[in-house]
């Protein structure tokens, strides 16, 4: 690994701490619980992309938070900042990650598959 891919995921790293500190100081409730599932820094560390967990939240929540967040963007560079001391916060912006989901459902189709394949193994054993 390269020492700018290195920067880059220790960033990306320290992003993931800071900004659900920086949600919990907040006195909007559709932003202070929101959790941060990765976040993805573009090559020269400018842009930040936010993934946050959509598991409890209706799909009108979710478009109000996203909403809330990017009226909010220039308190979260200036925490960012603040707290790392550094001289620049990479622009944010923000999506819900479907990935939890996709992962969900595909534990669902291996249990499934699992279990044909057990009842299949019971039907040939039934007819030896």
């Amino acid at each position: 690994m390269r020492e700018e891919e290195i920067k880059r995921k220790r960033t990306e790293s320290r992003l993931v701490e800071l900004l659900p500190e920086a949600f919990a100081g907040m006195n909007d409730n559709r932003i202070n619980s929101l959790s941060v599932t990765a976040v993805v820094c573009s090559r020269g560390r400018y842009d930040a992309k936010v993934y946050l967990d959509k598991s409890y939240l209706t799909e009108k929540e979710q478009n109000e938070a996203l909403k809330q967040l990017r009226a909010v963007t220039g308190y979260l560079s200036t925490y960012v900042r603040e707290s790392e001391g550094w001289y620049k916060a990479p622009k944010f912006t923000f999506e819900f990650d479907a990935q939890l989901e996709q992962i969900s459902k595909i534990d669902a189709l291996f249990k499934e598959i699992a279990k044909r394949h057990d009842k299949n193994k019971e039907d040939k054993s039934d007819e030896s």
